[in-house]
C-alpha cells in the first residue's frame, strides 16, 4: 500500500458520502449515487492514466515494456481522469434515464473535496512537485527524488487548500442553486482558475512540454474554462426560455 492510493481511496468513500447526503435535496437517493460513483471512478481511473501515458510517452514509456504502463504507484493526470469520468456519467445516465445535471450537481462540490485528498497522497509520494524556491514553507524532498537537493513550492498543498475552499463555496452555492447545471458549471470554472493558478509554480514538467511558461495543463485549463462558461450561460438560458414561455402561457 502507498500513500498515494490511501489518500484517492480516502477521498473517493468521502466524496460519495457527502454527494450522497447532499443529493436528497433534488430528491437523489444515495444509493442512485453510489451506483453512479463506482462507474465514474473506473472512467477517471482509466482516463487519467491514458492521458499520464500520452503525455509523458516520449519521457517514460517509449521504448520500454508495455507492462510499465499498468505500474500504478503514481503516475495520473486529474483532467484525464475529469474527461474519462464525464464521458463515463453521461453515458450511465443516459443509459439508465437518470438526471445528469441534477447529479452533476451533486457530485461536483465532491470532486473538489475527494481531489484535495488526493493532492496530499501527491506530497507523500512525491509526484506533482513543485518548482525550485526559498520560500520558508519550502520543502526538500529525500535523496532519490528528481528535485533532491532543492527546495521546492510545496504545490500539492496549494491545491489542495484551494479544493477545499472550492468544495466549501459549491456546497454553499449548492443549496441556493437556480437551476439545473449551475453548481457543475461552476466547479468547472473554478477548478479551471485554480489549476492555471498552481501550474505557474509546478516543476515536475520536462522542457519539451514547456511552451513558453505555459504547461499542457495550461493549455487544458484554458478549454475547461470555456467550456464552463459555456454550459453556464446555456443552462441559464435555457431556464430563462422556459419561464418566458410560462409567463407567456
Amino acid at each position: 500500500m502507498h500513500w498515494y492510493g490511501i489518500f484517492v481511496a480516502m477521498g473517493f468513500m468521502l466524496g460519495v458520502w457527502t454527494a450522497g447526503q447532499r443529493g436528497r435535496r433534488d430528491g437523489l437517493e444515495p444509493e442512485t449515487i453510489t451506483d453512479l460513483a463506482l462507474w465514474i471512478f473506473g472512467g477517471a481511473f482509466l482516463g487519467a492514466r491514458l492521458l499520464y501515458v500520452i503525455t509523458f510517452w516520449n519521457e517514460e514509456f517509449s521504448g520500454q515494456s508495455l507492462l510499465k504502463i499498468f505500474a500504478l504507484r503514481s503516475g495520473f493526470v486529474f483532467y484525464g481522469g475529469l474527461i474519462g469520468a464525464a464521458v463515463t456519467a453521461i453515458a450511465y445516465t443516459r443509459w439508465k434515464k437518470l438526471p445528469t445535471w441534477k447529479l452533476a450537481d451533486a457530485l461536483g462540490p465532491s470532486v473538489s473535496l475527494g481531489h484535495a485528498l488526493g493532492r496530499i497522497g501527491c506530497l507523500m509520494t512525491g509526484c506533482c512537485y513543485g518548482s525550485v524556491c526559498s520560500l520558508p514553507w519550502a520543502i526538500k524532498y529525500p535523496f532519490g527524488h528528481p528535485s533532491h537537493p532543492n527546495l521546492v513550492h510545496p504545490v500539492q498543498v496549494y491545491e489542495a487548500a484551494l479544493n477545499l475552499a472550492l468544495y466549501g463555496a459549491l456546497a454553499w452555492l449548492y443549496r441556493r442553486k437556480r437551476f439545473d447545471g449551475q453548481v457543475f458549471a461552476c466547479y468547472l470554472l473554478g477548478y479551471g482558475v485554480i489549476r492555471a493558478t498552481v501550474e505557474l509554480f509546478r516543476g515536475d514538467y520536462p522542457d519539451s512540454q514547456m511552451t513558453g511558461w505555459m504547461t499542457p495543463a495550461h493549455r487544458v485549463s484554458a478549454v475547461i474554462l470555456l467550456l464552463g462558461a459555456g454550459l453556464y450561460f446555456w443552462f441559464r438560458s435555457r431556464v430563462r426560455e422556459n419561464d418566458s414561455q410560462s409567463v407567456s402561457n
